[in-house]
């Protein structure tokens, strides 16, 4: 599962996620990748999930990028606790996705073998995706 090593605070405060993304939304490494259209938090679990369906679809071959990573903490309160006495304790870590972020990348195999693995990639998130080829290959 992904986390990070070390932060420097332990909690961190929700904030927004207004506005389309301006970083990473640019496919870079490989030759296909799945785009997010929706703003939402994409937990640890979400990511490996989606990353285990698109490798066993692949089987093992081409060569898989990760482009998001899960790196704000979601805290909870444990259950039937009353309001007050601080903000509850790290439960798991959440990347940040807004619509145009690029979430995955594949190269090394073919474009219907890239989309079907994306395809259950997206399928495994929470999210509406969509399946984009890089330009200089049509």
């Amino acid at each position: 599962m992904l986390s990070p090593k070390r932060t420097k605070y332990r909690k961190k405060q929700r904030g927004r996620m207004k506005g389309a993304a301006t970083r990473g939304n640019k496919i870079s490494f490989g030759d296909f990748a799945l785009i997010a259209l929706e703003r939402k938090w994409i937990t640890n679990r979400q990511i490996e999930a989606a990353r285990v369906a698109m490798t066993r679809h692949i089987k093992r071959g081409g060569k898989v990028w990760i482009r998001i990573f899960p790196d704000v903490p979601y805290t909870k309160k444990p259950a039937e606790t009353r309001m007050g006495k601080g903000k509850g304790n790290p439960e798991y870590w959440v990347a940040v996705v807004k619509p145009g972020s690029v979430m995955f990348e594949i190269a090394g195999v073919e474009p219907g073998l890239a989309e079907e693995a994306m395809h259950l990639a997206g399928s495994k998130l929470p999210i509406k995706t969509k399946f984009m080829v890089r330009r200089d290959l049509r």
